[in-house]
Parts: structure tokens; sequence; C-alpha cells
């Protein structure tokens, strides 16, 4: 059986739980050798490298800060020193604090960016060293550019500047055939969306499922598979697009 990602390297930033986890998951079954990045919570890398070693794949787990430059380009020197180079980078590290505007505040707005902005444009900097040319690189996107929940301004207009900058990467690196498109994931059920109140059961959870015409929230194999599908050859005349995965929801 020919795996869709044999030979290949990914790079899996914020990987220790939730669509990070299941996208690790799911590239070393399909045959890559993955570096499970983590910021703090090693225990779940180190447990999710295991599982993966167990079922006979290939992975490491990896800690950095992706908002720090010196922790992202360790990062990418270590991924680089235990497998040669780095074929595949999925952007996936983020935070997400849901505030009315009338709390917006420097501190509030410069987490948000300089993670899931910052962190985004930091990792492509460092993936580029040890990228071979024809490589993937997947940005976590979100549908909220689309909708726009109440209380998600900043959250939101971090997502906005990572569909442009997908867009704007596209095409800088065609010329090295370096495919850059974005996943945009509805709400899916994970961890950090449990914690934030917003799982199943919650108001907001019945909102955007009634307004679902399939009917449910997210899983995080919902989205995986696609990630896949962008790393792969199978993509390979796909750059600079967008893939939309929330049920129909708008």
């Amino acid at each position: 059986m020919t795996h869709r990602l044999q030979n290949k390297v990914a790079v899996v930033t914020g990987a220790s739980k939730g669509l990070g986890a299941a996208i690790a998951q799911q590239f070393a079954a399909e045959g890559a050798s993955v570096v499970v990045n983590y910021a703090s919570s090693k225990t779940a890398a180190d447990a999710l490298v295991a599982n993966i070693v167990s079922a006979g794949g290939k992975a490491v787990a990896v800690k950095a800060d992706m908002s720090k430059p010196s922790e992202v380009e360790a990062l990418f020197t270590e991924a680089a020193r235990v497998y040669g180079r780095v074929d595949i980078l999925v952007n996936n590290a983020g935070v997400y604090d849901f505030q009315p505007v009338g709390n917006t505040t420097l501190e509030l707005f410069r987490r948000h960016m300089e993670l899931n902005v910052f962190g985004y444009l930091l990792a492509v900097r460092e993936a580029l060293k040890v990228m071979p040319d024809g490589g993937s690189i997947v940005n976590m996107s979100s549908t909220v550019t689309l909708f726009g929940p109440d209380n998600a301004s900043i959250y939101t207009a971090t997502k906005g500047a990572i569909d442009g900058l997908t867009r704007a990467l596209a095409t800088e690196l065609a010329p090295r055939r370096i495919r850059v498109n974005a996943i945009k994931p509805g709400v899916v059920e994970t961890e950090g969306v449990e914690a934030g109140g917003f799982g199943e059961g919650s108001d907001f959870a019945a909102m955007i499922t009634a307004r679902t015409p399939l009917g449910r929230l997210g899983k995080p194999s919902d989205i995986a598979p696609a990630a896949v599908y962008l790393a792969s050859d199978e993509s390979s005349w796909t750059t600079g697009e967008f893939l939309v995965l929330a049920g129909g929801h708008r």
C-alpha cells in the first residue's frame, strides 16, 4: 500500500492536542515523519508521539513558543537535524480569547497577533531554510472571517490576516514550487473549544448547529484529511486557495 506522504517530513505547530494532534496523527499514518510541536503540554505531546510510534510511525516532540523567533529557529534546526529537511509545514498554533470590543487592550491585541500572525510568518521564514523546492505549507484559518461571531474582533482580524498572508506567500513562493494554502474550519469540538465554554451543550454551540446545514459541530477527524490532501502531491496544482470545512455554515 502506497501512503500519500511517504518519505515526507512534516512540522505541525501546536500539535499536542486538538486539530494539530489529529493532523499529526493522520500525517504519520500516511507515511510522514512528523515533528510534533508544543509550547507547554509536554505530557500530551509525548503521549501523541508514543501513540504514533506504537502504530509504526515516526515522530518526535519539540518544544517551541511559536511567537518567539529564537525558539522557532531552534524548532526547525532540530527538525532538520533529526530528519534532514522539512517538506511540509502546518501552521496551527494559535490563541483565542473572545472579548467585546470595549475590552480591547494593546496586550490582548499583541498576544493574538504575535502568535496567530507573526508566529505563522516566523515558521514560514525558518521552514524555507530547510524546505526543498516543491514543498507545501498549510495555514489554519477559520470561518470566523465569513460569519463574524460576537466578541471576536481581534481573533477574527488575525484570521483575516492569515488569509491575506496565504495569498501573498503563494505568489512569492511559486517560483520554488512551494504551495501555500489554508483550511478554514468551522467550530470544531476540541479541548480548547470545550475549555472556552463553546463546546457541545453551550448556547454558542446550539446557535452554530442551528445555522449549520449538516446539523452538528465539526470533529478533528473532519479536518485532518483535508490537511493530508493539501500536503500531498494530489493537490500539486493548488496554491493560494482556501478550503472551507464547516458543514455548510457561513
